[in-house]
């Protein structure tokens, strides 16, 4: 017996999109394929946790926008990596990464 899953199979027009920002990229650190494997699991991740935010809503008086904060928190400012990654680099744990962070929050400052 086959059961049925809510959650929807990814869409044709999706997989291209990733691919198209992947081929946009300005940095090509990572290759297409690990950064489509990588999109699809964000991808699972997020349907499963809409999937679970709903069921709470619908089965409990728990608040469930609580439960989406805590597992997709906002991202940092530039401004807090900025810091963070200064942070690497007095304590020498920095990598290319952290500086170039630094390096694009210096580009936003005006003159």
């Amino acid at each position: 017996m086959t059961q049925e899953h809510p959650i929807a199979f990814l869409s044709e027009s999706l997989v291209l999109q990733w691919s198209d920002e992947w081929y946009k990229a300005k940095v090509k650190h990572m290759t297409r394929e690990k950064y489509m494997c990588m999109q699809a699991a964000q991808w699972g991740a997020n349907q499963e946790l809409e999937a679970c935010c709903e069921w709470i809503s619908m089965h409990t008086t728990w608040n469930a926008n609580r439960l989406h904060t805590a597992r997709r928190p906002n991202p940092l400012s530039l401004k807090e990596q900025a810091l963070e990654a200064l942070k690497k680099i007095e304590d020498n744990e920095a990598t290319y990464l952290d500086s170039s962070i630094i390096h694009r929050a210096l580009e936003q400052l005006n003159d």
